[in-house]
């Protein structure tokens, strides 16, 4: 009795290890998450927005695409009485950091890309395209591991991209605010509104840090206003946002108001 107690717990303990086995080969991979290069050229006169723009258009962006990386985003602020100063704001997508730090080589190597962007490299001291360059590195959320194309009709020009950044008193505080838009559900809402967001970004390198980064995008700015009224008054926020463990978790944030290139894919 005792040996057929013994071979029908072997039996069971058998097929309870093949149901586990079966369950981890048939669940769907982890995707793998993107990370993100947001460089931000700015420019003081016309003459270097020209300059930039025909660098990125013509040489730039053809080579990196030559690379094997596509999605590329650039943009320009949309005008404000606050913030009149130029700017070009080029969105990469990246599978690795590796990739970010073999970019540059691989350019170097590119006949085509030396030859269609030779006034931009090439310009002397006393007349650059540009005044400076910065770069954000992010890594894209668990919850959007990678960016989206946005489903937007309409004229281009009247696109509204809103990159926003959120930044937090401490390293711990910081992700708890990630954790909000993960686990907490902010980026379920987002998606539920049709917000269209573009990435949901860890900044792991930047001048702003702790913050997180984000780009929501709208047909127009009356479509903006309208989506982030709805957030606003949806019980999904409302019950989110009183949560003591989310409490005090944004310290500061900026909102950029964006309009995508002609030269832009997105």
């Amino acid at each position: 009795m005792k040996s057929i107690t013994n071979s029908f717990l072997l039996l069971m303990g058998l097929l309870a290890l093949g149901c586990q086995t079966k369950n981890v080969a048939d669940a769907e991979p982890t995707p793998t998450r993107q990370y993100y290069e947001l460089k931000t050229y700015t420019l003081a006169t016309d003459q270097q927005v020209d300059a930039t723009d025909q660098y990125l258009r013509d040489a730039y962006l053809p080579a990196l695409k030559r690379l094997g990386i596509a999605n590329i985003g650039v943009f320009k602020p949309r005008p404000s009485e606050s913030d009149s100063i130029r700017k070009i704001i080029v969105l990469l997508p990246l599978e690795s950091v590796d990739q970010l730090l073999t970019i540059t080589d691989q350019l170097a190597e590119d006949s085509v890309f030396l030859t269609a962007g030779s006034d931009y490299i090439n310009a002397s001291h006393d007349n650059p395209p540009y005044e400076r360059i910065s770069t954000v590195l992010l890594r894209a959320f668990t919850e959007m591991p990678a960016m989206q194309t946005p489903k937007l009709t309409g004229a281009r020009a009247d696109r509204v991209y809103e990159l926003r950044s959120y930044e937090s008193a401490t390293e711990k505080i910081y992700w708890n605010k990630v954790d909000m838009f993960n686990a907490g559900g902010e980026v379920s809402l987002f998606e539920k509104l049709e917000f269209n967001a573009v990435f949901y970004g860890e900044v792991i390198s930047g001048d702003k840090m702790p913050n997180l980064m984000y780009m929501t995008t709208f047909s127009d700015r009356q479509s903006r206003d309208a989506h982030w009224k709805s957030f606003g008054e949806s019980p999904e926020w409302n019950a989110l946002k009183v949560m003591p463990k989310y409490a005090n978790n944004v310290s500061h944030s900026d909102i950029y108001f964006l309009y995508p290139t002609e030269y832009s894919d997105y």
